[in-house]
């Protein structure tokens, strides 16, 4: 049996030589919009096809460089796959500096120019998420507990690192009667734990939350609601 990365060579050897010698296809086929799309650090590299190929056969073959560099790096789990998107993350893993991608196009026999990413650095692009929002009761008040988001990587000791080692953050909590539905900010600040002693009592609300990025003049979308019935 043929070793898998012969045959991925052989694959890859087929699809930008194809039988006659590979003819360079310009326009059409190249991958259209390449972009970054990051959220909580995870960075990934996403295009839509251009022209498709016979059979919808269209193969695509990823490369990242930092700003600066000269040459470009081969993605090796992106290359010759069918997929329009590529994570990149542990390529782009230095937060202040700025990264390109970009992707080419192939079918058998023929393959496209190169489409290529604006420049994308994490610190400055990627999306927050929301906090993780719990409640806990006690004695006639509630402790709201926030949680932001992860970092995609592990510190040296193994514990998970959060994005507040990277930007300011400013929680914001919102309570919701349950029964009028009316809103209105209760904290604003850089607690994670936040306490709500002024609901009537025998009553129902619920609680939302988002963080705001003063260095970015950004907020995350709002939590989804965590409810409490009758104190």
């Amino acid at each position: 049996m043929m070793p898998k990365h012969c045959f991925l060579g052989l694959l890859i050897h087929f699809f930008l030589t194809g039988i006659g010698g590979s003819q360079p296809v310009h326009g059409s086929l190249k991958p259209q919009k390449v972009q970054f799309k990051s959220k909580n650090f995870h960075n990934v590299l996403h295009w839509q096809p251009g022209r498709m190929c016979v059979g919808n056969s269209n193969v695509y073959f990823v490369q990242h460089k930092m700003y600066g560099q000269s040459e470009w790096k081969d993605k090796q789990d992106c290359w010759g796959i069918r997929e329009l998107f590529c994570d990149l993350t542990n390529e782009t893993s230095h937060l202040q500096e700025p990264y390109y991608g970009r992707v080419q196009a192939a079918c058998p026999g023929s393959h496209s120019d190169w489409g290529m990413s604006q420049r994308f650095t994490p610190l400055w692009e990627t999306k927050i998420d929301p906090p993780v929002v719990n409640i806990t009761q006690a004695n006639g008040s509630a402790l709201v507990i926030l949680q932001a988001p992860d970092f995609p990587y592990r510190a040296q000791t193994g514990r998970n690192v959060s994005v507040e080692n990277y930007y300011e953050l400013v929680y914001r909590v919102f309570i919701i009667n349950s029964s009028l539905k009316k809103e209105r900010k209760i904290y604003e600040g850089a607690q994670r734990v936040v306490e709500i002693s002024d609901v009537p009592l025998h009553s129902g609300y619920c609680v939302v939350a988002e963080i705001y990025q003063p260095m970015l003049n950004r907020k995350s979308q709002r939590s989804g609601e965590r409810c409490v019935g009758v104190l």
